[in-house]
């Protein structure tokens, strides 16, 4: 790379690293507050809220790094516009498709890193966080012991615990059961203990009384107790093995699927490559935007007004980009077979791209058109 390059791509570096901190924090500030009222709320502690933050960001940065390519291209090719360094560039006998060269390298390097992550680093953490979402769900003692709130552990199911003292006994507990449509069960009890065994966690309250109401006749039945059990286990998900869902999976796993990894993901041999080609195609897009800004902004030329419309076309351009990668994911969503159209926004970017540097690199070709369109106005 000449000189020329290297100064752009270390422009394109910083801005992108910039972009690409206060886009991740945007994300991942708004993925927190949604963690933390799922999961404090259910009486988990910090770490473990801290622990899901973190399992989070390799997709949340997965995300942002295409975005934060596109913004750094549109920002440098705007400065080096404003500051009239194209023009002298250009000037000297530097073509738009020569100019191309520190944007494509740029995104490329934003490609490995994205390619990274989809290939390796998000797969990785997605599993760790299903297999923690499933642990969390399993945590009876999560659910249950809250101080002084009433909790829906379950279905028709209100709990309450006044105090719970440091030796594990929970004072003055309310629970009121309405899931079965012939009666309603209430227990209250001055102490109770929470307790494991071999069928699962038990609430084992002591010095307390159960009311029934039966909803057909409306009577009330009292029963008071010394010592009585409620099996509690039907407020957690029964533990089981964790099977992995195709985007918990490596690339080099699926790229030689297995009858034992068809099984567990439910997926054919056609859908998982089809994971592959789609992992490929989010770094592919990486590069299609570090392009696309450069090249939007480029085919206006110099203008003491600014670039303004051309920003406003690149971003266009490249949620017409974002929406055919849609409709390819979700073509080939639908048959595996068809993982050919996950490439179809590169495709589709690369003609946009082409047209717009070789409209850059004629601008003769306006020119005259705006002298034709002045002429033939009266």
């Amino acid at each position: 790379m000449g000189r020329l390059d290297r100064y752009i791509l270390s422009q394109l570096m910083v801005i992108f690293g910039f972009f690409s901190l206060i886009l991740i924090l945007i994300y991942w500030i708004n993925r927190a507050v949604i963690l933390f009222d799922q999961l404090i709320a259910d009486g988990h502690n910090a770490a473990v809220f801290l622990e899901f933050s973190v399992l989070s960001l390799p997709n949340i940065i997965r995300i942002v790094l295409p975005l934060a390519g596109f913004a750094a291209s549109v920002y440098v090719t705007n400065r080096l516009s404003s500051d009239s360094e194209l023009v002298v560039v250009q000037a000297t006998g530097y073509s738009a498709f020569r100019l191309a060269r520190p944007f494509l390298v740029f995104g490329a390097v934003v490609a490995l890193l994205v390619w990274t992550l989809t290939h390796f680093l998000v797969p990785v953490s997605t599993r760790l966080l299903a297999e923690r979402s499933a642990e969390i769900a399993q945590n009876v003692g999560a659910r249950l012991l809250t101080e002084g709130q009433f909790l829906d552990p379950a279905d028709g199911v209100t709990f309450y615990i006044r105090e719970i003292t440091p030796e594990g006994e929970l004072r003055d507990v309310y629970l009121t059961d309405t899931s079965d449509p012939e009666s309603q069960m209430t227990y209250t009890a001055n102490v109770a203990y929470l307790v494991r065994t071999e069928r699962g966690p038990q609430l084992v309250m002591r010095d307390g009384m159960a009311q029934t109401l039966r909803r057909d006749s409306g009577s009330l039945i009292v029963t008071t107790f010394d010592d009585f059990a409620y099996d509690v286990a039907g407020f957690v998900n029964r533990p089981g093995d964790h099977n992995r869902h195709p985007r918990e999976v490596p690339s080099r796993e699926l790229l030689d699927p297995t009858e034992a990894l068809q099984t567990e993901t439910g997926a054919s041999p056609e859908g998982l490559i089809a994971v592959v080609h789609d992992r490929f195609g989010q770094g592919l897009i990486a590069v299609i935007g570090a392009l696309l800004g450069y090249a939007t902004l480029l085919s206006g030329g110099f203008s003491r007004f600014g670039v303004w419309r051309q920003i406003i076309a690149a971003v266009g351009l490249i949620v017409v980009i974002k929406t055919v990668e849609t409709a390819g994911a979700n073509i080939a969503l639908r048959d595996p077979t068809l993982w050919p159209a996950i490439y179809l926004p590169t495709l589709v970017g690369i003609a946009i791209i082409w047209g717009l540097l070789a409209a850059a690199s004629r601008p003769a070709l306006f020119s005259r058109r705006d002298a034709a369109v002045r002429e033939a106005a009266p």
